[in-house]
C-alpha cells in the first residue's frame, strides 16, 4: 500500500521523513512518482489528479492539504471515498494569529491611521475600549470556536453565527437563516470564516451589509467566492461599512488595476492568513491513519451534503 501526496514539495519532504518515522510499513510517494496506480490506498493533495477512480482504483481515503475542499470536484471522487479536510494545531495557530491581528486593526482604526502617515497627518482619533465593540463570527467550526475564544480574552463582546445550531459556554451564538438578522445587527466588527458552499457563495453582499450595524467593518478570510465584490465598493463608497480587511479573493493573484488594490478603506494580503504547519498536519494525517486502521471515526471527514 502507498500514500501518495500532492502538494508542495518542501513540505511534502517533511511528511515524508516523518512518515518514516511514524509508519514505516507506509510506501510514501511524492506526486509526479506514484509508482504502481494500484498500490496507491491514500492520496492528500490541494487540487487531486484527473481521472481519480480510473488512476487509483484502490483508494480508499482523500485529505486535503487545507482546511477548505471547495476546491475539490466531488463528482470526480467516488462517494464510497472518504474525503477529509485538515484540522490541525499549526492551522488554527495561524488563523487565530491573523484573525486577532484584523479585528484588532479595526478596532483601532490602523486603516485611517496609515492614511493619516501618507497624507502626513497628526490627528488623533477617540478610542473605544473593547468592551463597547461587539465583534461577531461567521462559521462556528473549529477555526471560527478558536477566534472566538481568543478575542473574548481581549473584552470584545463576541458572538458566532452557524447553519446549524451550536451552543458555546460563554459566547452568544446564532443559528439559520432565523437568527442572522439579529446576530448582523449587533455586529461591529464581522469576521467571514464560513465553508464555501452552493448556500454560502455570495452571502458577503449589499443584502447582508444591510443589516450590519452602521460603520461596521468586514474580515474576509473564508473565501473569495463568499464576496460579492462590487456591493463591498458600494458599501464602503456610500459609508455603509467603514472598512475592509480582506485575504481570500474570487481570483487569486488580485490582478493587477483591480479596484481593491488601491481603496483607502481596504487593506489586502495575499491569501495568507493561515498556512497548513509542515509537522503540525503530518502528524494529523498520521493520526487519521490510526484511525482508519482501527476503524474508529476520522477527524474532519467531509460531510458531502453539506460540502465541508
Amino acid at each position: 500500500m502507498s500514500f501518495l501526496y500532492k502538494s508542495e514539495p518542501e513540505r511534502g519532504a517533511v511528511w515524508a521523513r516523518l512518515f518514516a518515522e511514524r509508519m514505516p510499513d507506509m510506501d510514501f510517494r511524492i506526486w509526479p512518482d506514484v509508482g504502481d496506480p494500484s498500490a496507491v490506498q491514500y492520496l492528500a493533495a490541494w487540487e487531486p489528479p484527473e481521472n481519480l477512480a480510473e488512476t487509483f482504483p484502490n483508494l480508499e481515503l482523500v485529505f486535503s492539504v487545507g482546511a477548505g475542499v471547495d476546491q475539490f470536484d466531488f463528482s470526480r471522487i467516488p462517494r464510497e471515498v472518504p474525503v477529509v479536510r485538515m484540522i490541525e494545531s499549526g492551522l488554527v495557530a495561524g488563523m487565530v494569529e491573523y484573525a486577532t491581528l484584523a479585528v484588532l486593526a479595526a478596532h483601532r482604526d490602523w486603516l485611517s491611521y496609515a492614511a493619516q502617515q501618507r497624507d502626513e497627518v497628526w490627528r488623533p482619533i477617540k478610542a473605544h475600549t473593547a468592551g463597547s465593540r461587539r465583534v461577531g463570527v461567521l462559521g462556528l467550526g473549529v477555526l471560527g470556536q478558536a477566534v472566538l475564544a481568543k478575542l473574548q480574552g481581549f473584552g470584545f463582546r463576541c458572538a458566532g453565527w452557524s447553519r446549524s445550531a451550536h451552543e458555546l459556554p460563554t459566547i452568544e451564538t446564532y443559528a439559520g437563516e432565523a437568527g442572522l438578522d439579529a446576530f448582523l445587527a449587533r455586529t461591529d466588527i464581522l469576521v467571514c470564516l464560513l465553508p464555501l458552499t452552493e448556500a454560502t457563495r455570495g452571502i458577503l453582499s449589499k443584502a447582508l451589509f444591510d443589516r450590519l450595524a452602521p460603520g461596521a467593518v468586514l474580515v474576509n478570510v473564508g473565501r473569495g467566492g463568499h464576496l460579492v465584490e462590487q456591493d463591498l465598493l458600494d458599501a464602503l463608497d456610500s459609508g455603509r461599512l467603514s472598512a475592509a480587511i480582506l485575504d481570500v479573493f474570487d481570483t487569486e493573484p488580485l490582478p493587477a488595476g483591480h479596484p481593491f488594490w488601491r481603496h483607502p478603506r481596504i487593506m489586502v494580503t495575499p491569501h495568507i492568513a493561515s498556512m497548513t504547519q509542515a509537522e503540525s498536519s503530518a502528524e494529523a494525517v498520521l493520526e487519521n491513519l490510526r484511525r482508519h486502521r482501527a476503524g474508529l471515526p476520522l477527524i474532519g471527514q467531509v460531510d458531502r451534503s453539506r460540502g465541508y
